[in-house]
């Protein structure tokens, strides 16, 4: 393995220039290119200059992308499908091995952490920290038999915290592959990094999420997801190029963060795990649409109207994750952007995730899609994008159309807001070595 310094002089040298092209300059220009390697550099020398590792020290430089969800909205944690995929924003880090017993990350603009590897048990206090998450992904790579050690990391990210492009899978999803390189010999697949993460995350962290974050991550590519067994998930490529469509991605910051918004989330499985309690299931995806249905009435006294809708959500939203991906390994964009649109709707309407009732007069998310929509015109699609509540608004807008809107969205909410993205075809990774 090599060590910082020749880790920097092969970058500066051009030598990773191919595999940074790849996930950081999708658009096929010099600039892109030139960026990424600069970054990937400044990544290097700032774990030098913050911890002063040694010579020999071997070290690498790992990645962790976002990622959006194209289809099924908070259907995973309810064993159902999903349309995901990884982004050309990422976590990039810089690792090297300590020679001691503990972990030192230092994320710029964050307070450096310390993990002790002599004790990896949940800690009350870490609760909805990054340290509970690198506890927690440690602690469960321990438990599958791996012998861990100290490492040392400066993490720098283009992952808008708090966005909706899962800030926090791609945390885990780069610790994961740090540990998975120095310590597992690259024995642990991208799925198995990705229910390191949710575990971490779910018994850790304290946030009750799905698979669907960590998958979309760790996975790469656009790929459907059916979750049916989370403990082996079905995953298949959607072999569509995007950048063929005459569409581009956007995904839009209304400037709302996702900060305090557990409750809203555990809610939403809260609710559609009670309606599954009625028919003795503990996930929807047990129980048959059509025993849903006419259990309707019963279940509106039982869990309340919200929980209902809620499920009916997931139901409508289930076939449509399925019915998106065929549309697309069928060639046919319109009928995508069609079920895109039918799924924000179900968003806002049933699973009511486009603002949160502990705060009623922040509606970021709704302002962005009303003037999504009168800058769409009818065309493209806009919706809610991830967890919801507050974050990040996802839309596919006609390249012809793209300068207007991303100048009207940036008229609303500032300079920069209105981020386009590429579908990257590689997961979390280590970059170069």
């Amino acid at each position: 393995m090599r060590s910082c310094t020749d880790l920097l002089q092969s970058l500066r040298a051009g030598e990773h220039d191919k595999t940074l092209a790849a996930l950081y300059a999708l658009d096929g220009t010099q600039n892109s290119l030139d960026r990424a390697r600069d970054r990937a550099c400044h990544v290097v020398q700032a774990l030098t200059d913050t911890f002063s590792p040694a010579q020999d020290a071997p070290a690498a430089l790992f990645s962790g992308p976002g990622r959006t969800e194209i289809g099924g909205n908070h259907t995973d944690h309810q064993h159902g499908h999903v349309l995901c995929g990884s982004v050309d924003l990422d976590m990039l880090a810089c690792a090297a091995l300590n020679g001691s017993g503990t972990i030192h990350i230092c994320s710029e603009g964050y307070p450096p952490l310390e993990i002790g590897l002599d004790s990896l048990l949940p800690r009350k206090e870490e609760k909805n920290t990054s340290a509970a998450l690198v506890r927690g992904v440690a602690a469960k790579v321990q438990e599958l038999g791996f012998t861990l050690s100290g490492f040392d990391a400066y993490v720098t990210s283009t992952v808008l915290s708090g966005s909706g492009l899962s800030s926090s899978a791609a945390y885990e999803v780069l610790v994961g592959n740090i540990l998975n390189h120095f310590f597992c010999g690259g024995a642990l697949s991208p799925i198995q990094i990705a229910q390191i993460g949710q575990y971490a995350e779910n018994i850790y962290f304290g946030k009750p999420s799905g698979l669907m974050d960590q998958m979309g991550s760790s996975v790469g590519g656009a790929v459907a997801i059916d979750f049916d067994d989370p403990s082996a998930p079905v995953v298949t490529r959607a072999d569509y190029d995007f950048s063929q469509s005459g569409h581009t991605l956007c995904i839009v910051d209304t400037c709302s963060s996702h900060g305090d918004l557990t409750d809203d989330y555990a809610d939403i499985t809260r609710e559609m795990g009670a309606v599954a309690a009625h028919f003795g299931r503990q996930h929807l995806r047990r129980v048959s649409e059509a025993d849903f249905r006419a259990a309707i009435p019963a279940l509106r006294r039982e869990c309340g109207d919200r929980a209902v809708l809620r499920a009916l959500h997931f139901y409508d939203d289930d076939r449509r994750a399925v019915q998106e991906a065929q549309a697309l390994a069928d060639g046919e964009f319109g009928r995508f952007l069609e079920l895109l649109n039918q799924s924000g709707l179900s968003s806002a309407l049933h699973l009511q995730n486009t603002w949160s009732i502990a705060d009623p007069a922040q509606q970021a998310i709704p302002m962005v899609l009303a003037l999504g929509r009168e800058l769409l015109e009818g065309t493209g699609a806009i919706r809610v994008h991830g967890g919801g509540f507050a974050g990040t608004v996802q839309a596919f807008v006609p390249n012809e159309r793209l300068a207007a809107f991303k100048s009207g969205m940036e008229t609303l909410l500032g300079q920069g807001k209105c981020h386009v993205l590429h579908i990257r075809p590689q997961g979390g990774c280590c970059v170069a070595e």
